[in-house]
């Protein structure tokens, strides 16, 4: 029948399409939906390209204003938001029509359509009232800004990193709501662009997978860079007063407050499983709304699969989300178990300097094992980051108590999300610290930092010449 489908998709952004690109070469007649956000979901539209291509601007103009070299004198005559912004929302038009609607389009075996999808039953979907039959179905609906239910939050109005993206005016001072990725790289973000960022978190540890040594220094980073950043707030209540919004929030048993001309949420994300009709059939949901599935993104009907930020899945990245949907085309279409070991997906934070990690840190090696066997070097020791005038990073490496295997790098440093993809090499192929000593990175370059903190188990790197 013409309205019976292999594979159902619903969704529209990374994990969709990896999983209809997939589903296409198999031969599968395959149906996406999607509504909310346009093609391409989060990534393309709201969350990757446009927010490191400002960040992008942010840098340059930083970089311009505080590079630390002597006898150079280079001043940024003039910086305008409203163009910076234009360029940002241009790149992102492009890429949705390159990478998105004309992938689509060249999908012979996936038809589209335009609408919101709710189960009827266990194996059909309702859209704009016409029903659609599935053998097997993926759901990738991803996530939106958890708005927080405080008093006065609403009347006193706020934004998402949706809207920050689009600002046609930028705000004097901003205040934020959590440290998370979004927090952290929007504040240096507008921060560099002249606006006065105070960032509110309301526990004392931030990016809790991340190495919190380099999570710690990071923070001292930002600081120094006149950024407020309050942990152990507990945001209690919104007011707006005239054009000026304000925080109130409770630190120290006393009750603060901030001010500001514009508050941005960006204080977790909750997972879209509202009106799927998830009830029709035996798909479970956790108590933050993410729909659990096993290890091979199955959920608990058995027909039904899910990928991405509407899972409980340990890491919610966007390649992270590509590769499910992959995977998962494979095991609903062809019964395959497919699985990802997280411990060997990289993650990066693109503040300057950037905050990247693979496998375990300290903290995870030490609940796991008991001990941890784990070194610090600071990137003072790092040649190149002396070229560059870029010291302040830090990298930290555990290996195996007993085999010397590699079990995580987290790097703090300029480019270490670029790093990062070295290191994630050595974790899955399990390479020992020996094996990295004896390799020949290129010197003078940022990556010899792997070899020089795996050199840091052996011996005093304060004692070894630059070529090492």
């Amino acid at each position: 029948m013409e309205n019976n489908y292999d594979l159902i998709i619903i969704g529209g952004g990374a994990g969709a399409f990896a999983a209809a690109i997939k589903a296409n070469e198999l031969g599968a007649k395959t149906l996406m939906v999607n509504k909310g956000l346009p093609l391409g979901g989060t990534c393309v539209n709201v969350g990757c390209v446009p927010s490191k291509t400002l960040l992008w601007a942010a840098e340059v103009k930083h970089l311009a204003e505080n590079h630390h070299i002597p006898g150079l004198d280079i001043e940024v005559k003039s910086f305008d938001f409203e163009r910076v912004i234009a360029d940002e929302l241009s790149l992102v038009d492009k890429l949705r029509e390159e990478k998105y609607k004309k992938v689509l389009n060249s999908l012979k075996n996936v038809t589209f359509k335009d609408g919101w999808a709710k189960f009827a039953s266990a194996d059909e979907i309702e859209v704009k009232d016409q029903r659609y039959k599935g053998n097997k179905f993926v759901i990738a609906t991803g996530s939106t800004t958890t708005v927080p239910d405080a008093p006065g939050l609403k009347e006193t109005g706020y934004i998402t990193h949706i809207e920050a993206l689009k600002l046609k005016t930028q705000p004097k001072s901003m205040v934020i709501l959590g440290a998370g990725p979004v927090g952290l790289e929007f504040g240096q973000m507008y921060s560099r662009f002249g606006t006065k960022v105070t960032i509110l978190h309301r526990s004392e540890s931030i990016l809790k997978y991340a190495d919190q040594k380099l999570v710690q220094k990071l923070v001292e980073i930002l600081r120094g860079e006149d950024i407020a950043i309050e942990l152990n707030a507990k945001v209690t209540r919104f007011e707006k007063i005239g054009q000026t919004k304000k925080v109130y929030f409770e630190k120290d048993g006393k009750e603060q407050e901030v001010e500001a001309e514009e508050i941005m949420l960006a204080g977790g994300k909750t997972p879209n499983t509202g009106g799927l009709g998830l009830e029709n059939t035996q798909v479970k949901i956790n108590d933050k709304s993410a729909i659990v599935v096993n290890e091979n993104f199955q959920t608990e009907d058995k027909n039904v699969f899910a990928v991405g930020d509407v899972t409980a899945l340990p890491l919610r990245l966007e390649t992270t989300a590509g590769r499910e949907g992959t995977l998962v085309a494979e095991n609903a279409l062809k019964d395959t178990q497919n699985k990802i070991d997280y411990d060997t997906v990289p993650f990066t934070i693109f503040t300057d300097p950037q905050l990247a990690g693979v496998g375990l840190n300290e903290d995870e090696q030490m609940r796991r094992f008991g001990v941890c066997a784990c070194r610090y070097v600071g990137f003072d020791a790092v040649p190149k980051a002396q070229i560059i005038k870029r010291t302040e990073g830090l990298i930290g490496m555990s290996i195996h108590p007993e085999t010397t295997a590699i079990m995580g790098v987290h790097i703090l440093a300029p480019n270490a999300g670029d790093l990062i993809a070295q290191a994630m090499t050595l974790v899955t192929n399990k390479n020992t610290v020996d094996e990295v000593i004896n390799s020949l990175p290129m010197f003078p370059t940022l990556s010899e930092a792997i070899k020089i903190a795996a050199v840091s188990f052996r011996k005093n790197i304060a004692n070894l010449s630059c070529c090492i």
